[in-house]
């Protein structure tokens, strides 16, 4: 039997920053209403802080979270993942720093402006058996270099896996589909879940929270990529605002994938 499933990725913005009334304490509660309301299974966030990460715990107590901390002074899991607890078991879980030294804590490289790292958990779904593994990132925002090796890092930790074992990955890439590092996603086999039903579009994600009303053009910096027995049923991007009010500075993406079981697939 397959096994239909939701993802998102959600850039949530740090609550470190000024942001007057954007700051997190005044859309919290929106934001994670427009979460819930997604109805989704796996969630891969970005940026939080440990009071953003207690938030969510709270908010979504029907979820189990996993995420190493960024740094050895701090204790908070930026790129946290959560995951239905009552339809998955966990098989594993683990994480690495996006540096030469990936299992360093803290670790940092290629003139990265902030320390990345990429967590990953490995489910099995209770209903159907089927077994796949789910990562999380954020790629540098400053260096085009850093950006691109940290792409590689993740492909090749990916790679330890055979080639049609299901993995998907969310993140901000910091960068749209015009990028070495999207490139790099491309060339070991993972799909742009949108584009592969929406077509080579590139819509902005990132709005600084100005919605239609921003002046940039972002383009489409966040992801979510598949890659083995995973086959794309919908995507959406969530642009939700309550009040003029939005839930962060980048609109969130979401994707309905079926996932093969093993059994399935001819040889």
């Amino acid at each position: 039997m397959s096994c239909t499933l939701r993802v998102m990725t959600c850039n949530v913005r740090t609550s470190l920053a000024d942001d007057g009334p954007d700051h997190w304490s005044l859309r919290r509660h929106f934001c994670i209403d427009a979460i819930r309301a997604q109805s989704a299974d796996l969630l891969g966030f970005q940026e939080l802080q440990r009071d953003q990460f207690d938030d969510l715990d709270s908010g979504f107590s029907d979820f189990t979270a996993w995420g190493l901390v960024d740094e050895p002074h701090t204790d908070s899991p930026v790129n946290a993942i959560l995951f239905k607890m009552e339809r998955f078991d966990l098989v594993s879980q683990g994480g690495f720093w996006l540096s030469e030294t990936p299992h360093v804590t803290g670790s940092r490289s290629w003139d990265s402006a902030c320390v990345r790292l990429a967590n990953w958990v490995r489910l099995k779904d209770r209903e159907t058996g089927v077994d796949f593994r789910f990562i999380n990132t954020h790629l540098d925002h400053v260096s085009q270099t850093a950006r691109e090796q940290q792409a590689r890092l993740i492909v090749e930790d990916a790679a330890a896996y055979p080639e049609r074992y299901p993995q998907l990955l969310t993140g901000d890439m910091n960068c749209d589909s015009s990028n070495a590092a999207i490139e790099c996603f491309r060339q070991e086999g993972w799909s742009d879940t949108y584009g592969a039903l929406h077509g080579n579009g590139n819509p902005d994600t990132f709005h600084g929270f100005h919605g239609a009303d921003y002046d940039g053009a972002s383009g489409k910096i966040d992801w979510i990529f598949a890659r083995g027995r995973v086959a794309p049923i919908a995507s959406h991007i969530i642009r939700e605002q309550r009040d003029g009010r939005y839930m962060s500075d980048h609109d969130f993406v979401r994707a309905d994938v079926e996932i093969t079981p093993k059994s399935l697939v001819s040889t």
